[in-house]
């Protein structure tokens, strides 16, 4: 971490924001922006939040689904306690960390996923490792979203959109591609929104 880094994120909008409005991260602004245009979360509504630490996703998705509403946050990453959200410390590739979620909920109704590799430097390695953590959310979405539900999950732009798209929007209405105006205009992220979920009624 430079002090470049600091001295660019301090005059970020974003973070000044995130920090003056409580929140943990200026990812939270990534998340509510996605859900201004698409309307995902809903008072007493059941979400998962894989990939969930430092919390800042958590957090909006706790004020938005109110306290008749669950928050399962998932990550290797220890996470400090936050009011209405429950936190789960594992490798969601993970067989036992996947149980234990079933054990809170078995349904959800949304699943959000801000996940990102470790960095590397070379863009096809990246987008590369992107696409393995965004294969394991939608697998495991398969597992725990209802019917109709729906899931946000982080991609690199590039080819391994589309991998995902064909893998997985057979099961669901819609798939859209959104680059939230908070994220930063270098960044190659954008998310991709599946709505709809349709289980499928083979076996």
């Amino acid at each position: 971490m430079t002090r470049e880094w600091i001295r660019q994120r301090k005059r970020d909008p974003y973070y000044r924001k995130a920090k003056a409005e409580g929140y943990r991260s200026r990812a939270t602004y990534k998340l509510k922006q996605i859900d201004s245009r698409v309307r995902l979360l809903k008072k007493g509504g059941r979400v998962l939040d894989l990939g969930a630490s430092p919390g800042g996703w958590s957090q909006y998705a706790a004020e938005r689904v109110g306290p008749g509403g669950l928050v399962v946050a998932v990550d290797l990453i220890p996470m400090d306690r936050i009011e209405g959200v429950t936190f789960i410390q594992g490798d969601i590739s993970e067989k036992d960390t996947r149980e234990r979620v079933k054990e809170i909920s078995k349904e959800f109704d949304l699943i959000i996923s801000d996940i990102s590799p470790s960095l590397s430097g070379n863009r096809t390695l990246d987008r590369g490792r992107s696409l393995a953590l965004a294969w394991e959310v939608m697998s495991f979405s398969g597992e725990v979203l209802r019917k109709g539900g729906n899931v946000v999950v982080k991609m690199f732009q590039g080819n391994e959109v589309d991998e995902l798209k064909e893998g997985f929007a057979s099961g669901f209405r819609r798939v859209d591609n959104i680059k939230p105006k908070s994220s930063l205009k270098r960044s190659i992220e954008m998310y991709l929104v599946f709505r709809g979920f349709e289980p499928s009624t083979e076996g």
